[in-house]
């Protein structure tokens, strides 16, 4: 069951490129995140939390269309084409469909900042950014479903020149609209999220594209096929309940940090996006495993199954190591890419050598869910993450972060515990499933 050379070369070679459009993806946050730091600090804080707050409800969109993760790779592994091509219009459809509601809980969300207690002028910032943001919440979904088909057929390139292209107009965008240039005034908060939902739509357009010159059996329209769009929305609400869980429990961090005054939020702020940025490699990564353990699964292949799952593993460690090595070495020049304010920095370098503490298991739990993912199980994910973020994680965060006047280490230390309980339960998952025969979702 160990790696093959050809097993490390396939997921080289499928893993690189989506690991680099993820992180391109995440740099057009960590631009803004940086941009607004050294404007100002409550547009820095309000910024996060606003992020923050919109990822966690349309993550549940973004993973009701997922189940293609699973759908896709399997049928291109029994040679079925023309159906992972009806599957993709049928993701197209539901992206719209839950895209659609999804905008308008975005767009009431921060009203709860107020009774949680978040610093008024943070509050403030965080509602304009979420309304600026609000028009990208379907393009958003719409992206996700291309790219599961691009990636699944191993059309990676567009992706990766997509969001090369999109962070080419965030960089320029962000300098113009956040600090101002000749007759355009500084718009701080609102300019970059003007800035980022430009450059959503921008790059679906751009895979759409792609998709439309793809060489692929069943180009044409398909009419709408509920039974199939069950079947994905049946698989991917679960990876959406698992992402809002995961996401959600960093979202509560960035609220109760909003909480300890605008000092701790802004250092919260810097090394969320921090951790989010390297994040964002092993979720490439594990899409790579997921699209590898779902080809083998379509092929009735179970020793090509467990090989894809722990390669995605092994890579993911190597990857994380080399980050939390920079964190713990270097938290200060990391901080101060962020932010000019002496008092911030300060407070982040504690909150970054912790976060080095867990780069391993947060990049374990994403792989393995990815790898569970493309094995059809798409439910222990779920489960492994409440279990561990919620019913250990979060209780630890309560009681360090207030109980024991630890602060924003607290709230980290309890992430930590979080990550470390569902990467271990996930990976065990994995093992038992991969040990016996696996049918097709």
């Amino acid at each position: 069951m160990r790696p093959t050379r050809r097993d490390l070369r396939e997921q080289w070679n499928l893993a690189v490129p989506l690991a680099l459009s993820q992180l391109a993806q995440h740099l057009m946050g960590l631009v803004d995140t940086a941009m607004l730091g050294h404007y100002d600090r409550v547009a820095l804080a309000g910024a996060g939390i606003g992020n923050s707050l919109i990822f966690t409800i349309t993550v549940l969109g973004l993973g009701a269309v997922m189940g293609l993760d699973t759908l896709v790779p399997q049928a291109i592994g029994a040679g079925e084409e023309a159906r992972a091509r009806r599957l993709l219009w049928q993701g197209l459809r539901l992206a719209v469909l839950t895209g659609i509601p999804l905008t308008l809980i975005t767009a009431a969300m921060p009203l709860l900042l107020g009774p949680a207690g978040v610093d008024a002028a943070v509050a403030h910032q965080s509602s304009i950014y979420v309304l600026w943001r609000l028009p990208a919440v379907i393009p958003f979904l719409v992206f996700a479903a291309l790219r599961s088909y691009l990636q699944a057929i191993g059309i990676t390139r567009p992706i990766v020149l997509a969001m090369i292209f999109g962070n080419l107009i965030n960089v320029a965008a962000d300098a113009v609209l956040i600090f101002g240039w000749g007759p355009i005034p500084a718009l701080g908060v609102t300019g970059a999220a003007i800035a980022t939902s430009a450059v959503s739509i921008a790059i679906t357009v751009v895979l759409a594209l792609a998709v439309r010159a793809a060489p692929t059996p069943g180009a044409g329209v398909p009419e709408r096929d509920p039974a199939m769009m069950r079947a994905i929305f049946r698989l991917g609400l679960p990876v959406g309940l698992q992402l809002m869980a995961e996401v959600g429990v960093f979202g509560l961090a960035s609220v109760l940090a909003g909480r300890l005054g605008q000092v701790p939020a802004s250092a919260h702020q810097v090394a969320l996006t921090c951790v989010s940025f390297t994040f964002a490699a092993v979720i490439g990564i594990g899409a790579a495993t997921s699209v590898r353990v779902g080809r083998a699964v379509g092929r009735e292949d179970l020793p090509g199954t467990r090989r894809a799952g722990i390669t995605g593993l092994v890579f993911g460690a190597g990857f994380m190591s080399f980050t939390a090595l920079l964190f713990l070495l270097l938290p200060a020049q990391v901080a101060r890419l962020f932010t000019d304010e002496q008092a911030v920095v300060t407070a982040a370098v504690p909150l970054m050598r912790i976060a080095a503490l867990f780069q391993l298991s947060d990049g374990a739990q994403a792989i393995a869910a990815g790898a569970l993912r493309g094995a059809g199980d798409t439910r222990s994910p779920l489960w492994g993450n409440l279990a561990g973020h919620y019913a250990l994680g979060f209780p630890v965060m309560l009681a360090l972060a207030f109980a024991a006047g630890m602060g924003a280490p607290g709230l980290w230390w309890g992430l930590s515990a979080g990550l470390t309980a569902t990467a271990l339960v996930l990976i065990a998952r994995f093992l038992w499933v991969s040990a016996r025969p696996i049918a097709r979702a």
